[in-house]
């Protein structure tokens, strides 16, 4: 993927959902009206990190190019460079997968 124009502040981080699976195990093929938004993502970018309240920078703990599980109903929908993207806080993401 090619460089955003786009820098996330504080503690926030870009996330591009990965595609859900459009077969179960079983084969049966499941049909886009039928599929829920796939809860894992690509972390394409990553702001400088939180303060804390003696005001020292804390980083994030991602890196781009890192394969998050987020919660459901995380995040922030938006559109950058033509592809739809999610912009969360680190604390929305609940782990690195991989």
């Amino acid at each position: 993927m090619a460089k955003l124009n786009f820098r996330p502040l504080h503690d926030r981080v870009v996330v591009k959902r990965v595609d859900a699976e459009t077969k179960t195990k079983g084969g049966i093929i499941i049909p886009d009206t039928a599929k829920e938004k796939p809860q894992e993502g690509e972390v394409v970018a990553v702001g400088p990190g939180g303060r804390d309240e003696a005001g020292k920078l804390i980083p994030i703990d991602l890196k781009v190019g890192d394969r998050v599980l987020f919660g459901k109903w995380s995040g922030t929908e938006i559109k950058l460079d033509g592809q739809e993207m999610l912009i969360m806080k680190e604390s929305d993401i609940m782990g690195v997968v991989g």
